[in-house]
């Protein structure tokens, strides 16, 4: 994204302060008329266009922050918007939240209403499919805006991509299991073509491939139904599985359902590790080993980098990937 002209652009042409450049475009009586006139010449050269929102934002009062997440109903990403949306808060940023549901038409209405009520910027972790039309139109308003754990594959330098290395975290879970549950281990969750499940697995057909292992994996909805649906398959097809990698802990936790009804003991004939290290990973029975990505810290340092965009033009890297670690529990420790 090419920079625009900030205050701060303001200010040097015009040979004043940030402050002074600030109480100007509010109209306030304190200015000399020979400074203001300064300014507004100032304005005109660098092509300022001044936004309400985020100079409320630099002033007293609470600015608007958007946040449009592909499912709130997940419970990683509600913790991911409340993590957010309480750093935005602690710096004086109100946040605008919508749920796009997956839905990319939805998405674009989202994005369109809130560039319409004026937020300084965006953080959007997106829905698949659709056309990119809505981020050129991020673009041409000139929104800092932020990709969050996935990517609409769409220009990286415009919209710079946060996300967790998850192909550490499946190479993780894989070795884990290929040390404690033999060499059958699957891979099982999401949309086989969507780039999350592409990184989510990357991990684990490498450590396959490593150890001359043959890939196995059942692909869906990353939700419990296709768990638990899955988990009774494995029991009537494929009893060989012994260690299983799901794409989240969605799917895991619909697995220690299905396996239960089966009759299959989740951590002493089968092992399984899930992904994301949601809160529910540890209160259910068997303790659901996890992939821990750390959501709370992943969304305030991801916050705090898009103000310091919005408020001093620090332009983040294209891409920033946060670690993750391997936290064993009851459903993998081979009991």
């Amino acid at each position: 994204m090419s920079k625009r002209p900030t205050i701060i652009d303001v200010a040097k042409a015009a040979g004043v302060s940030k402050s002074t450049v600030s109480l100007v475009l509010q109209n306030s009586s304190s200015v000399k008329e020979e400074t203001r006139a300064l300014v507004h010449q100032a304005i005109k050269d660098t092509r300022y266009v001044y936004n309400r929102a985020a100079a409320n934002l630099r002033g007293a009062s609470a600015g608007l922050v958007g946040l449009i997440i592909n499912d709130l109903r997940n419970p990683y990403y509600t913790e991911l918007a409340v993590s957010v949306q309480m750093k935005l808060a602690e710096r004086g940023f109100a946040t605008s939240i919508g749920n796009s549901d997956e839905d990319p038409a939805l998405q674009e209405q989202l994005i369109a209403s809130m560039i319409e009520h004026g937020v300084s910027a965006l953080i959007i972790a997106p829905a698949y499919g659709g056309d990119v039309a809505p981020f050129k139109d991020i673009q041409q308003a000139g929104i800092p805006t932020i990709q969050v754990l996935r990517s609409t594959g769409f220009d990286t330098a415009s919209f710079p991509l946060f996300s967790m290395d998850y192909d550490a975290g499946g190479i993780l879970a894989t070795e884990h299991l290929l040390e404690n549950w033999g060499n059958n281990v699957a891979f099982v969750g999401g949309i086989e073509t969507h780039d999350i499940t592409i990184e989510r697995k990357s991990g684990y057909l490498r450590k396959m491939g490593e150890a001359g292992l043959d890939p196995v994996s059942f692909h869906g909805k990353a939700n419990r139904l296709f768990g638990y649906e899955t988990a009774l398959k494995i029991t009537r097809d494929r009893p060989d599985i012994k260690g299983i990698v799901t794409f989240n802990d969605l799917v895991a936790l619909g697995m220690l359902a299905g396996f239960a009804q089966a009759g299959v003991k989740v951590g002493s004939d089968i092992g399984i590790v899930g992904f994301d290290d949601i809160e529910e990973a540890s209160q259910c029975f068997p303790q659901l080993s996890s992939v821990r990505c750390d959501v709370k810290t992943f969304g305030q340092q991801t916050a705090d980098v898009l103000l310091n965009w919005v408020e001093e033009n620090k332009q983040p890297k294209a891409q920033v990937r946060y670690s993750v670690d391997l936290v064993v529990r009851a459903s993998s420790s081979k009991t």
